[in-house]
């Protein structure tokens, strides 16, 4: 084993250090997991082969597919700060959010209501919700001008601003 790695670390080592793209310590650690592999398997290597070397690369870039595989299979490391730092999504804000606008909706009138549904909420034209309202265009307009209004008090009334 030691005759093993005096002859093929150094050019395991640069071989290892291109498929690493240069980082040392990944490919010196590559190096020993292919001799440890090398050691477990040597009973079945060809002691008459004339270099072990394609035998070696072959490892050695399977375990470097390996880590790179199970590095892109893990989420990215955020650094060396501290966890509170790290944005978590927070499902509950927006859940509040829903039900408090949900509140100040049921709170405007029904034409209100009806005229945000369809400008605001189906994301409809002022012509497309005349039309499907069947009431003129300059109405769908002021409606919704004032149930705008409506809503940011009515919002304003249950704490929300902005």
């Amino acid at each position: 084993m030691a005759r093993l790695y005096e002859e093929y670390h150094r050019p395991l080592l640069a071989f290892v250090l291109r498929l690493t793209a240069g980082d040392q310590q990944l490919a010196e650690d590559v190096v020993q997991e292919t001799m440890i592999r090398a050691w477990r398997s040597a009973d079945t290597l060809d002691p008459g082969a004339v270099s072990l070397m394609p035998w070696l690369a072959t490892v050695a870039r399977r375990i470097v597919i390996d880590e790179r595989r199970r590095k892109d299979a893990r989420p990215q490391e955020t650094g060396e700060g501290p966890l509170e730092s790290v944005p978590i999504p927070d499902q509950m804000e927006d859940l509040l959010r829903q039900v408090v606008v949900s509140d100040a909706m049921r709170s405007l009138s029904a034409a209100h209501r009806e005229i945000l549904n369809e400008t605001i909420l189906r994301d409809r034209s002022v012509n497309e919700a005349a039309e499907i309202l069947g009431i003129p265009v300059g109405t769908v307009k002021s409606r919704v001008y004032y149930a705008v209004r409506a809503l940011r008090v009515a919002l304003e009334e249950r704490g929300v601003t902005a």
